[in-house]
């Protein structure tokens, strides 16, 4: 399993596709920095959370590109990324020849699965990274004021970025499954694409709609943007345990579902 695992990290992470969309999220908080920065001015309470703070604190550009990038750049790459897992290589006609191997189908698409997530990661680190630096080359850092109230020293600060950072990749792991379960159902790559991108979509517009606040605690995509409970003094975990319980039932039953279609899926043909 291992040399497939480390196969499949090293085919994903050397397509150009791949560079650019981590390029594309790199770019957004440096986009956002040197916006700040040629503007020197913000309008406190409008635009993005965290965004009036960036001229104080060059941290609070992680938060503020995390902010944008969790609802909607970070699903669409991670949706491109897991549509990708199965109908790609069922696209190019190559998938008959990874079951040859004696690897099996539930450990050929754990594999995938494995791949999506640490893409995941990649992808929430760079926006992290990519932020980091950018604030720190265009702002000052000093003490940061967290949503209690309490200041703590920016090396606490950056410990606390690197937990909402842990909690996004949480939140994506959902929809990786959602993803992979989809890539099962098809041959054709962008079909299973466009659908899981379509689907993170959905259950942010159900979300917002106060008519169906029965179904928002089952949505996937419900406590994404709960990581501002991270960023309090004492850090409140209940947000965090929710995500991740909600986050693991959907990887539970779409990866048994993508389990239940490729065991039977007809590769031959």
């Amino acid at each position: 399993m291992w040399p497939l695992l480390a196969s499949e990290l090293s085919v994903l992470f050397r397509r150009r596709r791949t560079a650019a969309m981590l390029a594309t999220l790199a770019a957004v908080p440096v986009l956002i920095a040197v916006a700040v920065r040629l503007t020197r001015s913000t309008t406190p309470g409008r635009g993005p959370a965290f965004l009036d703070r960036i001229t104080e604190n060059g941290l609070f550009v992680v938060l503020t590109a995390l902010v944008l990038c969790t609802p909607l750049f970070l699903p669409l790459t991670v949706g491109v990324t897991s549509g990708d897992t199965v109908a790609g290589e069922a696209g190019q006609g190559t998938l008959r020849y990874l079951l040859v191997a004696p690897a099996g189908r539930f450990r050929l698409l754990l594999v995938k699965y494995v791949g999506a997530a640490v893409f995941a990661v990649a992808a929430t680190a760079s926006v992290i990274v990519a932020g980091t630096v950018a604030g720190l080359l265009l702002f000052p850092v000093g003490q940061v004021p967290l949503l209690s109230g309490d200041v703590v020293s920016p090396w606490v600060a950056e410990g606390r970025i690197l937990l909402v950072g842990a909690y996004v990749c949480v939140s994506l792991l959902g929809l990786s499954a959602i993803g992979l379960f989809i890539s099962t159902l098809t041959d054709v790559p962008v079909g299973a694409m466009a659908a899981t991108v379509a689907l993170a979509i959905a259950a942010q517009v159900l979300d917002a709609l106060p008519q169906l606040a029965w179904l928002h605690p089952w949505l996937f995509s419900h406590y994404w943007l709960g990581f501002a409970d991270l960023l309090r003094q004492p850090i409140e975990w209940g947000s965090f345990g929710s995500n991740a319980l909600l986050q693991l039932g959907y990887l539970a039953v779409f990866g048994a579902f993508a389990y239940g279609r490729f065991a039977t899926k007809d590769v031959l043909s």
